[in-house]
């Protein structure tokens, strides 16, 4: 039976301080089937019909979503044992944490754009769907390079620990998203309407002309700013595992939340003040422990740790200071 002793001691036990799976042939088919389920249900049950996610709804699935995150790193850890599901819950806190911007940047584009909020979902489950597609091939290719030349553990790491500092450095900046270079290039080549037609990416305008609507340029942006935020959120899974199915499923079951976590938290960034630095620190953490793992690798449950208790210090941080709390 699983427990913390065990996780600790199969991550310690490891000469190479990472698991080396085998995958059977029937491990693939059946993640990626129960990911296409729970996806099927989501927009053909939960959400077939367009309407406004207020507070309670996004509490309750966003708290759903983390469970059955949760629940897949028991399979993990039942299937390939302690040391594989302690990477798995690392690489799943590390990416649900450095996926928080992500909710903060959807909020600016979904109210530059002005999309109703009936909307919105339909949007984010295209653009959650691309952004699996997206990860499954920037994991590959990542635990591929790692795989092949080792000693880009230690340019991942300096790159990690670069972004971290660099994100301890940058300030909110208001920015205009319909004049990026990326919109620039999507109304120059497709055709575009500025008019919403229910949660259509296509309509006819009144020529009969098929055109786009605004809410797949804002699914273009969403899409974009995923592989801007992987850039990061990749390699710094890559640092607790090396397996691909691992990675791919943490990252995976964290991602599958976002939609809940964007409507539960989209109003409140200037509570979270501090989330920003800690996001920063995570990164830096996590890059000096990339460089490091080309000599020595920590046990992922110090890891875990480390993670964990910067982000509780951040958030507790910004909940501190916030007006309501000082009274």
């Amino acid at each position: 039976m699983f427990s913390i002793g065990s996780l600790v001691a199969a991550s310690a036990g490891s000469s190479s301080g990472k698991v080396d799976l085998t995958i059977e042939g029937w491990h693939w088919p059946v993640l990626i089937g129960v990911l296409g389920v729970l996806l099927l249900i989501d927009i053909l049950v939960i959400h077939r019909k367009a309407h406004e996610v207020h507070t309670r709804e996004a509490a309750i699935e966003s708290a759903v979503w983390i469970s059955i995150g949760l629940l897949f790193g028991l399979v993990i850890l039942w299937e390939f044992g302690g040391a594989a599901g302690g990477e798995y819950y690392g690489g799943y806190l590390i990416e649900k944490s450095l996926s928080v911007d992500n909710v903060f940047v959807w909020a600016v584009l979904f109210s530059h754009f002005q999309v109703p909020k009936q909307y919105q979902h339909r949007v984010l489950f295209w653009g959650i769907f691309g952004a699996l597609a997206m990860r499954l091939g920037f994991i590959f290719a990542g635990v591929a390079i790692i795989n092949n030349f080792k000693f880009t553990l230690i340019l991942f790491g300096l790159f990690l620990l670069y972004s971290g500092i660099k994100l301890l450095q940058t300030h909110d900046e208001g920015f205009d998203p319909s004049k990026s270079k990326a919109m620039k290039i999507f109304h120059r080549f497709v055709p575009s309407t500025d008019k919403l037609d229910g949660q259509k990416l296509f309509t006819l305008n009144e020529l009969g002309k098929r055109v786009a609507t605004p809410l797949l340029a804002v699914l273009v942006l969403v899409e974009i700013t995923d592989v801007i935020f992987a850039v990061d959120s990749v390699p710094a899974v890559l640092a607790v595992t090396n397996e691909q199915y691992i990675a791919f499923a943490s990252n995976a079951f964290a991602i599958l939340g976002l939609r809940a976590l964007y409507f539960l938290l989209a109003d409140m960034r200037d509570r979270f003040k501090y989330l920003q630095t800690g996001l920063g620190v995570i990164l830096a953490f996590v890059g000096i422990k990339m460089t490091l793992s080309y000599w020595w690798h920590m046990p992922i449950a110090a890891s875990l740790s480390v993670i964990a208790m910067i982000l509780a210090v951040s958030i507790f941080a910004s909940i501190r200071s916030t007006p309501d709390a000082q009274h």
